[in-house]
């Protein structure tokens, strides 16, 4: 009890100390429910990068594989992060996709440890083999000075030739009791070593036939409830750090077929209201195809905070996508704002969410 209550104590002091340093403004507020994607492979981020950083112009930095040197490549990726990080008024989400398998941007061809996917993982059935791995994972991350994974995956493997989920091995299993019980090894691992573990892809990516980095992926069709069982039982187990959206379209869930990143039926009415969470929401990459090709960039930004979105990621990582700069999406958030579409009220949850997870882990 005398640990919990030290713990809430840090917890509070820090928070307190965040919103202090804070600029508290509207555009620092804005800053703050944005990550983008870092354009260069170099270790020393360019003058526009830091001024956005020290201007709290965005909240948070996503790396990918190319960011990545080939040789000595810890010690130059760990020089990245930090440089980026000692900017920051308050500290960066930095973040990265490394659930292993596929989806592994740390690949030993750099000297990084061996992953396995989730899907050996729940072929196996060994929660040991699982915390054994998470464990490597976790530990790494945190010692290149990622404060954020994009992982795990809680997706069932419904669909076994869905091409972006099972087709690639990146689910446990289509049974949601095994995917919790992998899940929840993997988030008390990432909590162990100060990672923050975002579950995906709600309210559940695993029953469709098409990828939504391409285009539209409707599951209307094939979704089953069951798909949302992980979410709701990680929720009760208090195992849920932050949740990310999926692209998807679900005419069940949302009657207007808005793809779920842009639904408030299914973002608030569901996961908020039904499901009683109340943390931040990460968007899946605001520059997929599935959004980037069927909505103007003003209109998906303003229905996917309307939705419920916190922080909105434009990776800067799709083939093909336009360019989303850091000052345009800034602009279209604050005029949003201005307008009045958008409530000064509505972005101060989404800050105080997100400042709240930065001080539990930092």
């Amino acid at each position: 009890m005398k640990k919990t209550l030290i713990t809430i104590f840090l917890i509070s002091f820090v928070f307190i100390q965040l919103r202090a340093q804070s600029v508290d403004s509207l555009d620092f507020k804005i800053g703050q429910m944005l990550i983008v994607g870092y354009p260069k492979q170099d270790i020393k981020p360019t003058e526009q990068t830091i001024s956005d950083i020290e201007e709290g112009r965005i909240g948070g930095i996503i790396l990918f594989e190319k960011n990545i040197k080939p040789s000595n490549s810890y010690i130059k990726l760990k020089q990245l992060t930090w440089s980026l990080q000692e900017k920051a008024p308050i500290p960066l989400f930095i973040a990265i996709d490394q659930e292993g398998g596929r989806v592994n941007r740390l690949k030993e061809k750099y000297s990084f440890p061996k992953s396995v996917s989730a899907e050996y993982l729940g072929d196996l059935g060994n929660v040991d083999s699982t915390r054994f791995y998470a464990e490597i994972t976790a530990s790494t991350l945190a010692g290149l000075g990622f404060n954020v994974n994009f992982a795990p995956v809680v997706d069932l493997s419904t669909y076994k030739n869905n091409p972006v989920i099972a087709k690639i091995k990146r689910a446990y299993s289509d049974n949601p009791d095994s995917v919790v019980r992998h899940a929840a090894v993997v988030i008390d691992t990432h909590r162990k070593y100060g990672v923050i573990s975002v579950l995906k892809h709600f309210p559940g990516h695993g029953s469709s036939h098409a990828d939504t980095h391409l285009g539209i992926a409707d599951v209307t069709d094939y979704w089953q409830s069951k798909e949302l069982v992980p979410y709701k039982n990680l929720l009760e187990q208090d195992k849920v750090d932050a949740i990310m959206t999926a692209h998807i379209v679900n005419k069940k869930l949302d009657k207007a077929g808005n793809p779920g990143t842009l639904s408030k039926a299914i973002m608030t009415d569901i996961l908020r209201d039904s499901l009683s969470y109340d943390g931040v929401i990460f968007s899946d990459d605001m520059q997929m195809h599935a959004i980037a090709k069927h909505y103007g960039l003003e209109k998906a930004i303003k229905l996917s905070i309307q939705a419920g979105v916190d922080v909105l990621m434009f990776s800067n990582n799709i083939q093909g996508s336009e360019n989303r700069t850091v000052d345009t999406v800034h602009k279209i958030i604050r005029s949003l704002v201005e307008k009045g579409e958008i409530s000064t009220e509505r972005i101060d949850k989404s800050y105080d969410r997100i400042v709240k997870l930065k001080s539990m882990f930092n």
